[in-house]
Protein backbone atom coordinates (compact mmCIF):
# COMPACT_ATOMS: atom_id res chain seq x y z
CA UNK A 1 0.00 0.00 0.00
CA UNK A 2 1.26 3.49 -0.85
CA UNK A 3 0.23 7.14 -0.87
CA UNK A 4 0.10 10.14 -3.19
CA UNK A 5 0.89 13.68 -2.08
CA UNK A 6 -0.03 16.67 -4.27
CA UNK A 7 1.57 20.04 -3.51
CA UNK A 8 -0.72 22.95 -4.39
CA UNK A 9 1.67 25.95 -4.24
CA UNK A 10 -0.68 28.94 -3.90
CA UNK A 11 -1.83 31.08 -0.96
CA UNK A 12 -3.87 34.27 -0.69
CA UNK A 13 -1.35 35.77 1.72
CA UNK A 14 1.87 34.73 3.44
CA UNK A 15 1.77 33.68 7.08
CA UNK A 16 4.74 35.17 8.89
CA UNK A 17 6.07 31.81 10.12
CA UNK A 18 5.63 29.64 7.01
CA UNK A 19 8.63 28.23 5.11
CA UNK A 20 6.77 25.84 2.81
CA UNK A 21 6.95 26.50 -0.91
CA UNK A 22 4.08 28.72 -2.09
CA UNK A 23 3.28 31.82 -4.11
CA UNK A 24 0.75 34.56 -3.38
CA UNK A 25 0.48 35.21 -7.11
CA UNK A 26 -2.20 33.10 -8.80
CA UNK A 27 -1.11 34.01 -12.34
CA UNK A 28 0.19 30.54 -13.16
CA UNK A 29 -2.69 28.65 -11.52
CA UNK A 30 -4.57 27.95 -14.78
CA UNK A 31 -1.46 26.29 -16.22
CA UNK A 32 -0.61 24.44 -13.03
CA UNK A 33 -3.35 21.80 -12.99
CA UNK A 34 -2.65 20.56 -16.57
CA UNK A 35 1.05 20.33 -15.65
CA UNK A 36 0.21 18.38 -12.49
CA UNK A 37 -1.89 15.92 -14.48
CA UNK A 38 0.92 15.41 -16.98
CA UNK A 39 3.39 14.68 -14.21
CA UNK A 40 0.98 12.15 -12.71
CA UNK A 41 0.69 10.36 -16.05
CA UNK A 42 4.47 10.31 -16.61
CA UNK A 43 5.15 8.91 -13.14
CA UNK A 44 2.36 6.34 -12.85
CA UNK A 45 4.92 3.50 -12.67
CA UNK A 46 6.88 5.05 -9.80
CA UNK A 47 4.97 3.00 -7.20
CA UNK A 48 5.06 -0.18 -9.36
CA UNK A 49 1.32 -0.76 -9.28
CA UNK A 50 0.95 -0.68 -5.49
CA UNK A 51 -2.54 0.06 -4.25
CA UNK A 52 -3.02 3.69 -3.20
CA UNK A 53 -4.52 3.90 0.28
CA UNK A 54 -4.16 7.67 0.84
CA UNK A 55 -4.27 10.83 -1.28
CA UNK A 56 -3.29 14.12 0.31
CA UNK A 57 -3.70 17.63 -1.12
CA UNK A 58 -1.16 19.81 0.73
CA UNK A 59 0.38 23.17 0.19
CA UNK A 60 0.17 26.09 0.08
CA UNK A 61 -3.60 26.29 0.24
CA UNK A 62 -5.24 23.46 -1.72
CA UNK A 63 -8.69 24.83 -0.92
CA UNK A 64 -7.93 27.53 -3.52
CA UNK A 65 -8.55 24.93 -6.22
CA UNK A 66 -12.02 25.08 -7.72
CA UNK A 67 -14.38 22.15 -7.38
CA UNK A 68 -13.92 21.42 -11.08
CA UNK A 69 -10.14 21.40 -10.71
CA UNK A 70 -10.29 19.04 -7.74
CA UNK A 71 -12.68 16.76 -9.58
CA UNK A 72 -10.41 16.62 -12.65
CA UNK A 73 -7.34 15.82 -10.56
CA UNK A 74 -9.06 13.08 -8.58
CA UNK A 75 -10.59 11.51 -11.70
CA UNK A 76 -7.13 11.39 -13.30
CA UNK A 77 -5.57 9.78 -10.22
CA UNK A 78 -8.27 7.11 -10.10
CA UNK A 79 -7.72 6.48 -13.82
CA UNK A 80 -3.92 6.16 -13.53
CA UNK A 81 -3.53 4.36 -10.21
CA UNK A 82 -5.10 1.44 -8.37
CA UNK A 83 -6.82 3.50 -5.68
CA UNK A 84 -8.42 1.62 -2.79
CA UNK A 85 -12.20 2.27 -2.76
CA UNK A 86 -11.84 3.11 0.96
CA UNK A 87 -8.83 5.39 0.46
CA UNK A 88 -8.41 8.35 2.80
CA UNK A 89 -8.52 11.52 0.66
CA UNK A 90 -7.47 14.64 2.55
CA UNK A 91 -7.70 18.28 1.56
CA UNK A 92 -5.88 20.98 3.51
CA UNK A 93 -8.06 24.08 3.80
CA UNK A 94 -8.00 27.54 5.30
CA UNK A 95 -11.01 28.41 7.49
CA UNK A 96 -11.98 31.34 5.22
CA UNK A 97 -12.47 28.87 2.33
CA UNK A 98 -14.76 26.54 4.30
CA UNK A 99 -18.55 26.82 4.29
CA UNK A 100 -21.41 24.28 4.20
CA UNK A 101 -21.90 24.56 0.42
CA UNK A 102 -18.25 24.02 -0.50
CA UNK A 103 -17.80 21.20 2.00
CA UNK A 104 -20.71 19.39 0.39
CA UNK A 105 -19.07 19.90 -2.99
CA UNK A 106 -15.73 18.60 -1.78
CA UNK A 107 -17.42 15.52 -0.38
CA UNK A 108 -19.16 14.80 -3.70
CA UNK A 109 -15.82 15.24 -5.48
CA UNK A 110 -14.32 12.47 -3.35
CA UNK A 111 -12.72 14.31 -0.42
CA UNK A 112 -13.48 12.49 2.86
CA UNK A 113 -11.10 14.24 5.27
CA UNK A 114 -10.30 17.92 5.87
CA UNK A 115 -7.26 19.37 7.60
CA UNK A 116 -8.08 22.96 8.53
CA UNK A 117 -5.40 25.48 9.47
CA UNK A 118 -7.16 27.08 12.43
CA UNK A 119 -3.95 27.80 14.43
CA UNK A 120 -5.87 29.74 17.11
CA UNK A 121 -9.38 30.79 18.08
CA UNK A 122 -8.11 34.19 19.27
CA UNK A 123 -8.00 37.23 17.03
CA UNK A 124 -4.73 38.63 18.42
CA UNK A 125 -2.88 35.39 17.66
CA UNK A 126 -4.23 35.26 14.10
CA UNK A 127 -3.20 38.87 13.43
CA UNK A 128 0.27 38.21 14.85
CA UNK A 129 0.68 35.21 12.53
CA UNK A 130 -0.78 37.16 9.56
CA UNK A 131 -3.47 34.55 8.99
CA UNK A 132 -6.15 35.34 6.42
CA UNK A 133 -9.13 34.20 8.51
CA UNK A 134 -10.73 35.53 11.67
CA UNK A 135 -11.67 33.73 14.87
CA UNK A 136 -15.34 33.29 13.96
CA UNK A 137 -14.40 31.53 10.72
CA UNK A 138 -12.20 29.13 12.70
CA UNK A 139 -15.25 27.87 14.60
CA UNK A 140 -17.59 27.95 11.60
CA UNK A 141 -15.19 25.91 9.45
CA UNK A 142 -15.04 23.10 12.01
CA UNK A 143 -18.82 23.04 12.38
CA UNK A 144 -19.31 22.95 8.59
CA UNK A 145 -16.95 19.99 8.20
CA UNK A 146 -18.44 18.03 11.06
CA UNK A 147 -21.99 18.67 9.82
CA UNK A 148 -21.06 16.87 6.58
CA UNK A 149 -19.62 13.96 8.59
CA UNK A 150 -16.12 14.70 7.29
CA UNK A 151 -13.15 13.32 9.16
CA UNK A 152 -11.55 16.48 10.49
CA UNK A 153 -8.18 17.64 11.69
CA UNK A 154 -7.42 21.14 12.87
CA UNK A 155 -3.96 22.61 13.31
CA UNK A 156 -3.14 24.63 16.42
CA UNK A 157 0.07 26.54 17.19
CA UNK A 158 1.41 27.11 20.69
CA UNK A 159 4.39 28.94 22.12
CA UNK A 160 3.78 32.27 20.37
CA UNK A 161 4.52 35.47 22.32
CA UNK A 162 0.81 36.37 22.14
CA UNK A 163 -0.48 33.10 23.62
CA UNK A 164 -0.76 32.79 27.41
CA UNK A 165 -1.55 29.52 29.15
CA UNK A 166 -5.18 30.47 29.71
CA UNK A 167 -5.81 31.15 26.02
CA UNK A 168 -3.90 27.99 25.09
CA UNK A 169 -6.24 25.98 27.33
CA UNK A 170 -9.26 27.69 25.75
CA UNK A 171 -7.95 26.83 22.26
CA UNK A 172 -7.63 23.16 23.16
CA UNK A 173 -10.92 23.01 25.05
CA UNK A 174 -12.74 24.71 22.16
CA UNK A 175 -11.49 22.08 19.71
CA UNK A 176 -12.44 19.24 22.06
CA UNK A 177 -15.89 20.70 22.79
CA UNK A 178 -16.59 21.05 19.07
CA UNK A 179 -15.98 17.32 18.70
CA UNK A 180 -12.90 17.62 16.47
CA UNK A 181 -11.55 14.04 16.22
CA UNK A 182 -7.94 14.89 15.33
CA UNK A 183 -5.63 17.71 16.39
CA UNK A 184 -2.15 18.55 15.09
CA UNK A 185 -0.42 20.88 17.54
CA UNK A 186 2.91 22.52 16.74
CA UNK A 187 5.31 24.68 18.70
CA UNK A 188 6.06 27.87 16.79
CA UNK A 189 9.37 27.47 14.97
CA UNK A 190 11.35 30.41 13.62
CA UNK A 191 12.55 29.24 10.22
CA UNK A 192 15.25 31.02 8.20
CA UNK A 193 14.11 33.21 5.30
CA UNK A 194 10.63 33.73 6.73
CA UNK A 195 9.03 37.06 7.56
CA UNK A 196 9.02 36.07 11.23
CA UNK A 197 12.77 35.44 11.19
CA UNK A 198 13.31 38.86 9.64
CA UNK A 199 11.00 40.66 12.08
CA UNK A 200 12.69 39.06 15.08
CA UNK A 201 16.13 39.99 13.74
CA UNK A 202 14.90 43.58 13.32
CA UNK A 203 13.41 43.45 16.85
CA UNK A 204 9.95 44.18 15.46
CA UNK A 205 8.61 40.97 17.00
CA UNK A 206 9.49 39.06 20.15
CA UNK A 207 11.19 35.69 19.84
CA UNK A 208 9.26 32.68 21.21
CA UNK A 209 10.30 31.54 24.68
CA UNK A 210 11.42 27.89 24.80
CA UNK A 211 10.38 27.51 28.44
CA UNK A 212 6.87 28.73 27.60
CA UNK A 213 6.73 26.26 24.73
CA UNK A 214 7.84 23.34 26.90
CA UNK A 215 5.28 24.22 29.58
CA UNK A 216 2.47 24.53 27.04
CA UNK A 217 3.43 21.20 25.48
CA UNK A 218 3.30 19.50 28.89
CA UNK A 219 -0.12 21.06 29.50
CA UNK A 220 -1.28 19.92 26.07
CA UNK A 221 -0.33 16.30 26.73
CA UNK A 222 -2.20 16.40 30.05
CA UNK A 223 -5.36 17.95 28.60
CA UNK A 224 -5.52 15.63 25.60
CA UNK A 225 -5.06 12.51 27.73
CA UNK A 226 -7.87 13.67 30.00
CA UNK A 227 -10.10 14.21 26.96
CA UNK A 228 -9.49 10.66 25.71
CA UNK A 229 -7.22 11.40 22.74
CA UNK A 230 -4.33 9.13 21.74
CA UNK A 231 -0.99 10.94 21.60
CA UNK A 232 0.06 8.77 18.67
CA UNK A 233 2.84 11.02 17.35
CA UNK A 234 4.73 13.93 18.92
CA UNK A 235 2.49 16.59 17.33
CA UNK A 236 -0.65 14.56 16.70
CA UNK A 237 -3.61 13.55 18.85
CA UNK A 238 -6.62 11.52 17.75
CA UNK A 239 -9.74 9.96 19.16
CA UNK A 240 -9.64 6.14 18.84
CA UNK A 241 -9.84 5.11 15.19
CA UNK A 242 -9.25 8.65 13.89
CA UNK A 243 -5.51 8.68 13.23
CA UNK A 244 -4.32 10.23 9.97
CA UNK A 245 -3.62 7.27 7.71
CA UNK A 246 -1.53 9.36 5.32
CA UNK A 247 0.82 10.78 7.93
CA UNK A 248 1.01 7.43 9.72
CA UNK A 249 2.27 5.92 6.46
CA UNK A 250 5.13 8.44 6.42
CA UNK A 251 6.17 7.44 9.94
CA UNK A 252 5.94 3.75 9.02
CA UNK A 253 8.27 4.23 6.05
CA UNK A 254 5.71 3.37 3.37
CA UNK A 255 6.23 4.48 -0.23
CA UNK A 256 4.64 7.62 -1.63
CA UNK A 257 4.61 9.64 -4.83
CA UNK A 258 4.85 13.42 -4.58
CA UNK A 259 3.41 15.52 -7.41
CA UNK A 260 3.82 19.27 -7.94
CA UNK A 261 6.60 21.79 -7.33
CA UNK A 262 8.80 20.97 -4.28
CA UNK A 263 6.94 17.67 -3.68
CA UNK A 264 9.00 14.77 -2.30
CA UNK A 265 8.72 11.10 -3.29
CA UNK A 266 10.04 7.95 -1.62
CA UNK A 267 10.25 4.47 -3.16
CA UNK A 268 11.86 2.61 -0.26
CA UNK A 269 15.43 3.02 -1.54
CA UNK A 270 15.67 6.65 -2.64
CA UNK A 271 14.11 10.07 -2.23
CA UNK A 272 13.57 12.68 -4.89
CA UNK A 273 12.09 16.14 -4.85
CA UNK A 274 10.80 18.39 -7.60
CA UNK A 275 12.05 21.86 -8.37
CA UNK A 276 10.43 24.41 -6.06
CA UNK A 277 9.65 27.23 -8.53
CA UNK A 278 6.12 27.26 -9.96
CA UNK A 279 7.15 28.76 -13.29
CA UNK A 280 10.16 26.44 -13.62
CA UNK A 281 7.98 23.43 -12.83
CA UNK A 282 5.26 24.36 -15.33
CA UNK A 283 7.68 25.28 -18.15
CA UNK A 284 9.64 22.07 -17.67
CA UNK A 285 6.47 20.00 -17.94
CA UNK A 286 5.46 21.93 -21.05
CA UNK A 287 8.84 20.96 -22.54
CA UNK A 288 8.19 17.33 -21.57
CA UNK A 289 10.73 17.14 -18.78
CA UNK A 290 10.68 17.05 -15.00
CA UNK A 291 13.22 18.97 -12.92
CA UNK A 292 14.12 17.13 -9.73
CA UNK A 293 16.96 16.05 -7.47
CA UNK A 294 17.46 12.56 -6.14
CA UNK A 295 19.24 10.91 -3.21
CA UNK A 296 19.89 7.19 -3.02
CA UNK A 297 19.64 5.91 0.54
CA UNK A 298 22.04 3.40 2.04
CA UNK A 299 21.57 1.30 5.19
CA UNK A 300 22.92 4.00 7.52
CA UNK A 301 20.53 6.65 6.17
CA UNK A 302 17.61 4.23 6.31
CA UNK A 303 18.27 3.14 9.88
CA UNK A 304 18.61 6.77 10.98
CA UNK A 305 15.32 7.65 9.31
CA UNK A 306 13.66 4.73 11.08
CA UNK A 307 15.07 5.87 14.42
CA UNK A 308 13.84 9.43 13.89
CA UNK A 309 10.33 8.55 12.73
CA UNK A 310 9.61 5.57 14.98
CA UNK A 311 10.65 7.34 18.19
CA UNK A 312 8.06 10.03 17.45
CA UNK A 313 5.21 7.52 17.52
CA UNK A 314 3.14 5.90 20.24
CA UNK A 315 4.43 2.45 19.23
CA UNK A 316 8.06 3.55 19.50
CA UNK A 317 11.25 2.02 18.12
CA UNK A 318 11.20 -1.74 17.60
CA UNK A 319 14.66 -3.14 18.37
CA UNK A 320 13.72 -6.54 16.91
CA UNK A 321 12.85 -4.83 13.61
CA UNK A 322 16.22 -3.06 13.59
CA UNK A 323 18.05 -6.31 14.27
CA UNK A 324 16.12 -8.17 11.56
CA UNK A 325 16.58 -5.51 8.90
CA UNK A 326 19.99 -4.06 9.70
CA UNK A 327 21.74 -6.72 11.79
CA UNK A 328 21.90 -7.89 15.40
CA UNK A 329 24.87 -5.62 16.10
CA UNK A 330 22.78 -2.58 15.17
CA UNK A 331 20.05 -3.60 17.59
CA UNK A 332 22.62 -4.03 20.35
CA UNK A 333 24.10 -0.59 19.72
CA UNK A 334 20.69 1.02 20.03
CA UNK A 335 19.94 -0.68 23.34
CA UNK A 336 23.31 0.36 24.73
CA UNK A 337 22.94 3.98 23.64
CA UNK A 338 19.37 4.21 24.92
CA UNK A 339 20.40 3.13 28.42
CA UNK A 340 21.27 6.64 29.64
CA UNK A 341 17.85 7.91 28.53
CA UNK A 342 16.16 5.00 30.27
CA UNK A 343 17.99 5.93 33.47
CA UNK A 344 16.84 9.57 33.19
CA UNK A 345 13.22 8.47 32.55
CA UNK A 346 13.15 9.95 29.04
CA UNK A 347 12.88 6.56 27.33
CA UNK A 348 10.84 3.61 28.57
CA UNK A 349 11.67 0.05 27.46
CA UNK A 350 8.53 -1.98 26.78
CA UNK A 351 9.53 -5.47 25.74
CA UNK A 352 11.85 -4.97 22.78
CA UNK A 353 10.51 -1.48 22.04
CA UNK A 354 11.88 1.89 23.11
CA UNK A 355 9.20 4.50 23.82
CA UNK A 356 9.65 8.16 24.66
CA UNK A 357 8.11 9.20 27.96
CA UNK A 358 6.22 12.51 28.11
CA UNK A 359 9.42 14.13 29.36
CA UNK A 360 11.41 12.47 26.59
CA UNK A 361 9.05 13.88 23.98
CA UNK A 362 10.37 17.34 24.84
CA UNK A 363 13.79 16.21 23.61
CA UNK A 364 12.77 13.82 20.82
CA UNK A 365 15.05 15.18 18.10
CA UNK A 366 18.09 15.30 20.37
CA UNK A 367 17.54 11.76 21.66
CA UNK A 368 17.05 10.43 18.13
CA UNK A 369 20.20 12.11 16.83
CA UNK A 370 22.19 10.65 19.72
CA UNK A 371 21.05 7.18 18.65
CA UNK A 372 22.00 7.74 15.01
CA UNK A 373 24.64 5.77 13.17
CA UNK A 374 27.23 8.25 11.93
CA UNK A 375 29.00 6.44 9.11
CA UNK A 376 29.20 3.22 7.16
CA UNK A 377 32.24 2.06 9.10
CA UNK A 378 29.98 1.08 11.97
CA UNK A 379 29.29 -2.65 11.55
CA UNK A 380 25.73 -2.83 10.29
CA UNK A 381 25.86 -6.53 9.44
CA UNK A 382 23.24 -6.84 6.74
CA UNK A 383 20.36 -5.12 5.03
CA UNK A 384 17.17 -7.10 4.49
CA UNK A 385 14.34 -5.43 2.53
CA UNK A 386 11.96 -8.27 3.38
CA UNK A 387 12.12 -8.00 7.15
CA UNK A 388 8.77 -7.12 8.70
Amino acid sequence: MAGIYLHIPYCRQACHYCNFHFSTSLKSKNDFVPALLKEAAWRKEYLHGETIETIYFGGGTPSLLTLDELQVVLEKLYELFAVDPLAEVTLEANPDDVNPRIVGGWKKAGINRLSVGVQSFFEEDLRWMNRAHHAGQAVDSALAALAECMDLNIDLIYGTPTLNDGHWQENVERAVSLGVPHLSCYALTVEPRTALHKFIAQKKMASPDTEDQARQFRLLMKWMAEAGYEHYEISNFALPGKRSRHNTAYWQGKKYLGLGPSAHSYDGRSRQWNVAGNTKYIRAIEHQELLFEKEDLGPVQLINEYIMTSLRTLEGLDVNYVAARFGNYAGGILLKRADKYIRTNQVEPVGQRLLLTNEGKLFADGIASDLFFENVDQPVIHFDDHAS
